[in-house]
């Protein structure tokens, strides 16, 4: 068996199609698949499903992935262990986050890291979901909890406050509440709620057992905008929230407390681009630390 078909083999698992494994590797569609089935013939069963909107495994494969997760583990060990990891900084880091830290926090810190890092490529995405590291959906993730189980590291991040925000101009066209019943009389903005991925994200039960939205953004920069625009009054994330002199934070006694925390799949502590995109990560934050918690 040849070491860089397993790569291929794994990275397709992840992904789950070939196109996306090859530009992950830095390889073409053809060598990703003519890998695929060097691996299938040495192993002489089929590992693959390959359908016209991507791949599955096979039982097979399911089995076989087993071993290959653990012969990449201890791959990356014993490249540790004569210290050939991964030193150079360079290759392509997934970042997945929760789209408020991504966008409005992250996205604009982290060209400094690829100017000191010219070989090191970037992919930042973030959307209101969660991603699966097992999968390599994501080689680092943001979460808003801490994951149990699995062969994940994990650390927290940051503590991290929301609070009830609404424009000037609403404020003046509506009133300003002054305590949580108020709010009933205003509208309300939050979360399509049935999309929501984690029940920490259900902020606005902590202000109002009985929220009524009339409109619901399934995502926190959707909400600030919503909310910035007028539209009406959101929880709203204090580090986003305060940049803007035209927001107003009410019911200050009401305050939302979360956290962030950073995680990455074992299999990948010894890689020094992600190493490297972590620690970058860990110093903005803390850098900004007073920002998140208000």
């Amino acid at each position: 068996m040849n070491w860089d078909d397993i790569r291929v083999f794994l990275a397709v698992a992840r992904s789950g199609q070939i196109l996306g494994a090859a530009r992950r590797l830095g390889i073409n569609h053809a060598t990703a698949a003519r890998r695929l089935t060097s691996l299938e013939s040495a192993l002489d069963a089929q590992l693959i499903v390959r359908r016209t909107n991507g791949c599955g495994l096979t039982g097979e494969g399911e089995a076989f992935l087993v071993h290959a997760e653990r012969m990449e583990a201890e791959m990356l060990a014993a490249q540790a262990n004569l210290g050939r990891t991964d030193s150079a900084i360079s290759g392509t880091v997934r970042i997945g986050a929760p789209d408020g830290f991504g966008v409005s926090f992250l996205a604009p810190r982290l060209g400094s890291l690829i100017a000191r890092h010219p070989d090191l490529r970037l992919q930042l995405v973030p959307v209101p979901r969660s991603f699966s590291l097992p999968q390599r959906e994501a080689d680092i993730a943001i979460t808003v909890e801490r994951p149990s189980g699995g062969r994940l590291v994990a650390r927290k991040l940051v503590d991290y406050s929301l609070a009830l925000y609404a424009s000037r101009g609403y404020l003046q066209a509506h009133g300003t509440p002054t305590r949580t019943e108020d709010l009933k009389d205003h509208r309300l903005i939050s979360y399509v709620e049935d999309l929501i991925f984690s029940p920490s994200l259900h902020f606005t039960r902590d202000i109002l057992r009985n929220w009524t939205a009339q409109l619901e953004i399934s995502s926190a920069t959707g909400q600030t905008e919503a909310v910035r625009s007028g539209a009406g009054i959101a929880v709203l994330h204090d580090y986003i929230a305060v940049a803007d002199p035209d927001l107003v934070r009410l019911l200050p006694d009401h305050r939302i407390e979360r956290s962030y925390y950073m995680v990455y799949h074992e299999s990948a502590r010894d890689l020094a681009r992600v190493r490297t995109v972590a620690d970058h990560i860990s110093a903005i934050v803390h850098e900004h630390k007073a920002d998140f918690f208000l």
